[in-house]
């Protein structure tokens, strides 16, 4: 008896504190992730002050703008130029979304200097046809214009941040990598895109979302995961009470049949009464 009970109880402990370690992982998870999205939303709102801060301060000179490193960060920052088409070829940045529609960014390189680096600009939001075979028609710069506006850089791309373009004119490419268009044209590029306030005889749209998700998103994230940590917990703490109340019940009948051996010999007595009458 001693040899097949041993198994059984060691059996029993280890399912037990195999139980409690997953319990006490999934809480310290849920709770992590709870903080991490507070951390967030603290990062958002110190990055939220910083452009507002840029976009009230004066605008950069270009000598300004290129001599930045190229790991600093310049969205938000404003720039006034005179700038001339450096190209009648445009890119077309895909899967953009605006109100609601899937499309594209039109990019033109434009030359502000004749030996400086070239400038991206933004020519709009365009909506793309239910064909992606076809690519929109957009009309270009053609001759030298008076630009002012901000700049920006897009979040890079965690899965993959290479440029893929396409053959042909204009050039759908995956991502704003400014460094592979830059390789493309075999011509150095300022390390932002500048999106103008206006551009005459242009009405295409200019999409702004410097921060993808607000830190009022990232509190609600943060909510979300404290209560499910919470719901958890709750979970685990009625699962341990039931089973210690089923313990208890179960304890309690066994004290009560060894302190009353008559009353369970009567008890049985009538079952078997009871089985013999049927």
């Amino acid at each position: 008896m001693t040899s097949l009970s041993q198994p059984s109880g060691l059996y029993i402990w280890s399912t037990r504190a195999a139980l409690a370690l997953f319990s006490i992982t999934m809480f310290l998870i849920l709770v992590k992730l709870g903080f991490w999205q507070l951390d967030r939303a603290e990062m958002k709102e110190r990055w939220q002050s910083e452009l507002t801060q840029r976009q009230s301060s004066a605008p950069l000179t270009y000598t300004q703008l290129v001599s930045f490193p190229p790991t600093e960060k310049v969205t938000g920052y404003r720039l006034s130029v005179q700038a001339s088409p450096a190209s009648n070829h445009i890119f077309l940045l895909d899967n953009q979304v605006f109100n609601g529609l899937v499309g594209y960014l039109a990019l033109q390189p434009m030359q502000i200097t004749a030996d400086g680096p070239w400038i991206l600009l933004e020519l709009g939001f365009v909506p793309a046809g239910l064909d992606r075979r076809i690519l929109p028609k957009v009309k270009v710069i053609t001759g030298e214009v008076s630009l002012n506006g901000r700049l920006y850089q897009k979040q890079a791309n965690p899965m993959s941040s290479a440029l893929m373009p396409e053959s042909s004119w204009p050039k759908r490419i995956q991502n704003l990598n400014i460094s592979a268009i830059s390789q493309l044209l075999d011509q150095p590029l300022a390390p932002a895109v500048l999106q103008p306030d206006h551009l005459d005889g242009f009405d295409l749209p200019h999409p702004w979302t410097p921060i993808p998700l607000s830190s009022q998103k990232h509190r609600g994230y943060a909510l979300q995961w404290f209560s499910m940590a919470l719901a958890f917990a709750l979970l685990i703490l009625y699962f341990i009470y039931s089973r210690r109340s089923k313990a208890s019940t179960k304890q309690q009948n066994e004290v009560t049949v060894s302190n009353n051996p008559d009353r369970t010999n009567i008890h049985e007595m009538t079952v078997a009464n009871e089985n013999k009458t049927k």
